[in-house]
């Protein structure tokens, strides 16, 4: 490994000029004025593969933008890794923000700051220098390497499921390898196990059958507006416990290996608040912030909707009212049921003198990798490895459907080795990677690859 690590400290210089080329061309996959320029990332990226060394390069075409792969399968015997990522990024605007323009990188108090840094052309560029210090070298592997590169993240994926379907046996591996993930913070390497799933339900009350003057009806008619407030209102228990009826069954409990591992991240609950510009954080009982934030699922409501939004005064009593309400679930939750049993609690809850409809807009799974997995041990040996301490489990709150796809489809669970930070502005202006985070992230993926057939033997 001690020449491998020499090629990627001797090379930073080049890397950095090649990040600046990818980042260069403005991959906004939601801009039809920008098709031409998908096109031509991925054609960078197909050449840039092939100099690197991979091989059985294709640019899969699609109804929207194209799938980059390459692969190098010349380790038999030894496991196979599926790389993903995705080139596309967010939309630079608002331009006037930027201190630096979006798409030329530019080093600053030791970030690199470009659209597309850290969300995810920098973490895919992470991957391919590890892959080409070894083949370089050694030209060889310590595994076998399948990439897809996507150009529809941003944008939903829509095509990527279909591909994958189509492609089960050249995609088949043995795990798969995400860096589109942050660490926990800054000088603290962390890897990522576990993401929260989706149930996302629309409650609509209708009242009277039209809007009705306050004054000539008020007092008589239930308003549609304060029996949702009072459905909504009910949710909740004093103690941040959700009331519906079966929501919890099949939770599974945190390991106290888990919750130790939690309260060794440096967290601040009055950090956090004051971060949020709140006084008082709030949340279910029993439980700390973060496990809150990961491992425990909830219930928010989006958006309600309903009477006179306008400016100045209207008396009305509306004749309809409805709110947008997420749950965020947890493993083992499935969000058809929660769903069900959702739509369920609501109807019963509702009072006879307003009609209520309940739709389930759409959802996604949670998933969770086992902490004694191979893929995941051996991201905390490399880990180490490359930052030089050691590393501490996370979860995160938020959801990443392909890695549900990934499990459903491939049948192989996904190592979520990321290395960007939660102040990265990604989405916003002035993006950034920190330069320890990329080259420390070179250096731990070289490790992983080198270090993962030992894992898959115990």
């Amino acid at each position: 490994m001690n020449q491998i690590l020499k090629y990627i400290s001797d090379n930073q210089n080049r890397f950095l000029d090649e990040l600046n080329s990818f980042i260069s061309i403005p991959s906004v996959s939601t801009s039809i004025e920008n098709s031409k320029d998908m096109k031509r990332c991925a054609e960078w990226l197909s050449d840039h593969l092939k100099n690197i060394g991979l091989s059985n390069i294709q640019i899969f075409n699609t109804p929207g933008h194209p799938i980059v792969y390459g692969d190098w399968i010349g380790a038999p015997g030894k496991p196979t890794v599926l790389i993903y990522g995705h080139y596309d990024v967010q939309p630079a605007e608002p331009l006037e923000l930027w201190i630096s323009p979006p798409f030329q990188g530019t080093i600053r108090g030791g970030n690199y700051y470009a659209r597309g840094a850290s969300d995810d052309k920098g973490q895919v560029f992470i991957h391919l220098k590890s892959i080409e210090a070894f083949l370089k070298n050694n030209g060889s592997l310590p595994v076998n390497i399948k990439i897809i590169l996507e150009g529809e993240e941003e944008i939903g994926s829509e095509n990527l499921e279909p591909f994958l379907r189509q492609h089960k046996d050249l995609l088949k591996a043995d795990l798969v390898l995400i860096s589109d993930t942050s660490m926990f913070a800054r000088g603290v390497p962390s890897v990522c196990y576990g993401l929260r799933g989706l149930s996302y339900m629309q409650i609509d009350l209708v009242g009277p059958d039209k809007d009705l003057h306050s004054g000539s009806y008020g007092g008589s008619v239930h308003n549609p507006i304060q029996a949702l407030a009072e459905i909504i209102s009910s949710l909740h228990d004093k103690n941040g416990k959700i009331k519906v009826d079966g929501f919890y069954d099949d939770v599974i409990k945190l390991t106290k290996e888990e919750r130790s591992s939690f309260k060794r991240l440096p967290w601040n609950d009055k950090k956090f608040a004051k971060e949020l510009g709140i006084k008082k954080l709030y949340g279910e009982s029993g439980f700390t912030t973060l496990e809150r934030l990961w491992a425990r699922p909830t219930l928010e409501c989006n958006g309600i909707l309903g009477g006179f939004t306008g400016e100045g005064a209207k008396t009305v009593l509306p004749s309809k009212a409805s709110a947008k309400i997420s749950m965020r679930l947890v493993p083992n939750q499935k969000p058809d049921k929660i769903a069900k049993l959702f739509e369920k609690h609501i109807k019963k809850i509702t009072p006879s003198t307003v009609k209520v409809t309940v739709k389930n807009l759409h959802g996604g799974e949670p998933a969770m990798t086992p902490i004694n997995s191979p893929g995941v041990q051996t991201a905390i040996s490399a880990l180490e490895k490359g930052f030089g301490k050691k590393p501490l489990y996370q979860r995160e709150g938020g959801s990443i459907p392909i890695v549900v796809q990934f499990k459903k489809i491939l049948g192989i669970d996904s190592v979520l080795l990321g290395f960007g930070l939660p102040d990265e502005n990604a989405h916003a202006p002035n993006e950034f990677l920190y330069l320890e985070n990329f080259f420390g992230g070179i250096r731990t993926v070289a490790h992983f690859y080198n270090e993962l057939p030992g894992f898959m033997k115990k």
